[in-house]
């Protein structure tokens, strides 16, 4: 039985339990009522990194399911006067917060706090360092099953900054779990042998033509170290690694261009594409709303705030 009084890594999920996520998703998409709250459940987001899409996209989301917000800004809570992770969510949830959604740069952090018996409210991982991202993984099985029906038996390229994303590992792990093929592009030396269970390694003209669905990742500058950074050209990236009008037209007729964004636009893909009838990139971000009410929903009604769906 799937443990859901938090969401930290989908990869903790059996494949049913994945689908049955999925199907709550597509339901919510399709229109359905949330599960009335057993009683006001209170929530606060903590997001330590930049973010526009996951923090609104979750904020939506929880206005949607009826749960109180309590506003929370990391960059002028006592975080910045030496007060600890433990010790801020421990505050929250002193004062009455129920749920607590944080992104953290570090990888893993919320490792400390499942482990720490002072810690009860739910915890939701918003993404961790260059760990994993549950809900973008959500949201990018939501559209990919909108668009083909199924996931098992598709051919999914993961395109860019394979060393820094934790999209890339969240979503190739749980892509291969559910069937489909993965190939990986982008400068060899951002490969990680860790990809090598889960996929296939090839240079982008070669891949481009089998591929249904082309995630191009966002080069994350903020996690490379001065050196790289410095030799980093937006230029020679987009010539040498980026999807370019012409590299699309290599893609078949069926395949959709995917990014978790936000999205350098002629850097990692080219601006025009961003746009066209490929594009899915604006519809995994209004995926994302019912992915996380998804995920919000399994971890309330797993802690009795909210009645069981119907």
């Amino acid at each position: 039985m799937t443990n859901w009084e938090n969401c930290l890594d989908l990869a903790d999920l059996s494949t049913p339990a994945l689908q049955e996520l999925i199907d709550l998703a597509a339901a919510y998409q399709q229109g359905a009522s949330a599960p009335v709250l057993t009683r006001p459940v209170y929530g606060a987001n903590l997001f330590f990194e930049n973010s526009t899409r996951t923090k609104t996209s979750f904020q939506m989301a929880e206005k949607k399911l009826g749960i109180e917000l309590i506003e929370v800004n990391p960059a002028t809570s006592s975080v910045q006067k030496g007060e600890t992770l433990a010790d801020t969510v421990r505050t929250l949830q002193a004062i009455g917060i129920d749920l607590t959604v944080i992104r953290h740069s570090q990888t893993g952090w919320y490792q400390d706090l499942v482990e720490n018996p002072y810690v009860n409210l739910a915890l939701v991982n918003a993404g961790d360092g260059a760990g994993v991202h549950p809900s973008q993984t959500l949201l990018d099985l939501l559209t990919i099953q909108n668009e083909f029906g199924q996931i098992k038996g598709l051919k999914v390229g993961i395109i860019g900054d394979l060393a820094h994303s934790r999209v890339a590992k969240s979503d190739a792990k749980i892509l291969k779990e559910l069937g489909a093929s993965l190939y990986f592009g982008g400068p060899k030396s951002w490969y990680s042998e860790d990809f090598d269970d889960l996929g296939t390694y090839g240079e982008l003209d070669q891949i481009l033509p089998e591929l249904d669905v082309v995630m191009m990742l966002r080069v994350q500058l903020e996690r490379f170290d001065e050196a790289n950074r410095d030799a980093f050209t937006a230029v020679d990236y987009y010539q040498q690694c980026g999807l370019t009008a012409d590299r699309a037209k290599l893609l078949n007729e069926k395949a959709i261009i995917m990014h978790p964004a936000p999205v350098n636009r002629n850097v990692e893909i080219a601006s025009d594409l961003v746009d066209g009838a490929k594009s899915r990139i604006f519809t995994q971000m209004k995926n994302g709303v019912y992915a996380r009410m998804a995920i919000l929903t399994k971890v309330l009604q797993s802690r009795g705030l909210m009645e069981e769906t119907k």
